[in-house]
């Protein structure tokens, strides 16, 4: 637990923020020297300058991945200087999400150690890792690209949840652009001009009364008004207004026939900025065995977005799941529960070991899935050979 405790300060320390790709670059160059001096094979992908990081059993293979993302949101210096304090780290990224890549990389290191104990090699481990460097920018040249080269059974994007509540589904992306045009005037003689925000303030109201829904877990579709420009005088009627709106969906929702909808009950124009698919973790007995494993733990769900959704597009089911961290990404005491920490390891610890036995391993969630290689081999990883 120290060997965890002490990876995630070092991660921490990385300002590897969207804002310093080099940064985000550097933390990719310790994780793969990590891996390397621990005899592991890896590969590197990078994709516009965004660098992944694969560990793997397998050619391109695992029968469980465990995905996680080493970038953070922009935050002052001082919060890269990881403090400990009354059972909880603090520091950008702590909770989202670089106590989750030092979990994947320690349990790595371990289950790779025993293996050796045995005489077997990487190829045998039940499980691969990978650590994307975008995800706060919406992942699509991190776990979006990387995930067209690699195959699984099942995920654990180590990303959100608890330890009471494993994600298997979250709502969809939805960001429209709503542009309301006017007539310019001087502001002394508004009669003589229309208000383009005041255009827009209407259409928003129409917009606004396709998202009435309330119920008390907020399952619903939800809108969000966010970004706002207008005007470049103040003593001048503005003849345009661009608005910008979040919307998050359900899969009760045809977001399709919802913007045509809208576009019918407005006078300006409305476009859509993005649209991303929807999580929904699929059914698995991994998941049986983690509950099994963690009593206490129920299946939910979350309402923001993660990397999660790209699973769907490779047929891949998974879950969302994590350790505490009192919903304190992003702000500026992120903090990660420790004790929490280390009993999402021991839970996941167990689960690996119980994923590698048994019906596990015999069935097509197993072992027969892979391609092979002898111990400590890593022909059949199409890695680079481990160091020396």
């Amino acid at each position: 637990m120290q060997d965890l405790l002490d990876l995630t300060k070092e991660l921490i320390r990385f300002k590897s923020m969207l804002s310093r790709p080099e940064e985000i670059r550097r933390c990719a160059d310790f994780i793969e020297r990590f891996l390397r001096d621990i005899g592991a094979a890896c590969k590197r992908m990078e994709c516009d300058g965004v660098p992944s990081i694969a560990a793997l059993p397998g050619t391109a293979f695992a029968p469980v991945l465990l995905l996680s993302h080493i970038d953070v949101v922009d935050a002052p210096d001082e919060l890269f200087e990881p403090v400990e304090k009354d059972g909880k780290l603090y520091g950008r990224g702590s909770i989202d999400d670089k106590y989750a890549a030092a979990l994947s990389m320690i349990l790595f290191r371990e289950h790779l150690s025993r293996a050796r104990q045995k005489g077997r090699g990487q190829a045998d481990l039940p499980f691969g890792l990978l650590i994307t460097g975008d995800e706060e920018a919406g992942g699509y040249r991190g776990a979006k690209e990387a995930l067209k080269t690699i195959r699984t059974d099942f995920c654990i994007a180590l990303d959100g949840g608890n330890l009471r509540k494993i994600v298997t589904k979250e709502k969809g992306v939805l960001r429209l652009k709503l542009i309301s045009r006017g007539k310019a005037a001087h502001g002394s003689r508004p009669w003589l001009g229309e208000n383009a925000i005041e255009n827009l303030f209407e259409d928003y109201k129409s917009l606004k009364a396709f998202f009435s829904e309330e119920k008390p877990d907020h399952w619903h579709k939800t809108i969000n008004f966010s970004i706002l420009r207008a005007g470049k005088s103040e003593n001048q009627v503005p003849d345009l207004a661009e608005a910008v709106f979040d919307i998050r969906y359900t899969e009760n929702d045809d977001v399709d026939a919802l913007v045509k909808q809208m576009r019918g009950n407005i006078k300006g124009e409305l476009s859509v900025e993005m649209k991303e698919p929807l999580f929904l973790g699929g059914e698995s007995a991994y998941v049986d065995l983690l509950l099994n494993i963690s009593k206490d733990t129920t299946l939910g769900f979350e309402h923001g977005a993660s990397d999660a959704r790209f699973l769907a597009e490779h047929g891949i089911p998974g879950i969302v799941w994590g350790a505490d961290g009192d919903s304190s990404a992003h702000a500026y005491d992120e903090h990660v529960n420790l004790e929490s920490l280390y009993a999402l390891y021991g839970i996941l610890d167990r689960f690996l070991e119980r994923a590698n036995e048994g019906a596990f391993a015999r069935s097509p969630l197993g072992r027969h899935s892979r391609e092979g290689g002898s111990p400590e081999s890593t022909r059949g990883t199409g890695f680079p050979p481990p160091r020396e």
